[in-house]
């Protein structure tokens, strides 16, 4: 839901579009067709509004992001909550400018954000495979018994199923224990070789950022100045 307003609050016209590209582009053609769109007041512009934020910044409009507090509880489709994120834009109370998202911040954002939830899941499976030892059958403990952690993995990783097919109660639950140690371990893995592939792109991305900066300065501290 959109609305236009005057420069003096007066309101112009109210529109629902499909959130989506084909819609944004409605909904700019629609408001250009009433005026010179300067600004705009999005909601939620770093998360379900940033693909709006992002459209309208490439138009050229600037974009403040407006805060719940600042429309009516009514629903999103409700004209009155798109008026009065407008005139929180209008009157000042809408200051925090929605960011582009296609820089190298938001690739590091998103970089993160994959490491914090592998960080996550890896320490999760570490303490799931560790509990499932200490109910281990004994002789498979000392088997596994005084490995470091990176020992541990790599070894509970190859665990192979070598019980008999007519196995009875106790050898069902060996194997069970076997395969969950030889699964959480793999797992553990996988999700190591993520973390390292997302430490070594956030690297890259601070070396080359960092290096651009670099030039920038060195050129900015080289130009002539004029008088």
């Amino acid at each position: 839901m959109a609305a236009v307003l005057s420069p003096v609050g007066a309101v112009i016209g109210t529109g629902e579009f499909e959130a989506n590209a084909a819609g944004y582009r409605e909904l700019h053609q629609w408001a250009r067709g009433m005026g010179t769109v300067r600004r705009a007041g999005v909601e939620g512009t770093g998360s379900f509004g940033a693909a709006l934020s992002r459209y309208l910044l490439t138009q050229g409009v600037e974009v403040l992001d407006v805060n719940r507090t600042d429309r009516r509880r009514r629903g999103k489709s409700d004209p009155l909550d798109a008026q009065n994120a407008a005139r929180a834009v209008l009157s000042g109370r809408a200051r925090a400018r929605a960011k582009s998202g296609d820089g190298p911040v938001q690739i590091a954002r998103l970089h993160k954000l994959a490491k914090v939830s592998a960080v996550k899941a890896r320490t999760q499976a570490i303490n799931q495979l560790k509990a499932v030892l200490v109910s281990a059958d004994p002789n498979l403990r000392e088997e596994l018994a005084g490995l470091n952690n990176s020992e541990l993995f790599r070894t509970c990783a190859r665990l192979a199923d070598d019980s008999k097919n007519d196995e009875g109660e106790e050898e069902a639950v060996l194997k069970a224990t076997r395969m969950a140690l030889c699964l959480l371990a793999q797992r553990i893995g996988q999700l190591t070789v993520q973390i390292q592939e997302l430490e070594r792109r956030l690297a890259l991305l601070a070396e080359r950022h960092a290096r651009s900066c670099s030039l920038w300065w060195a050129s900015a501290r080289t130009r002539p100045s004029l008088c």
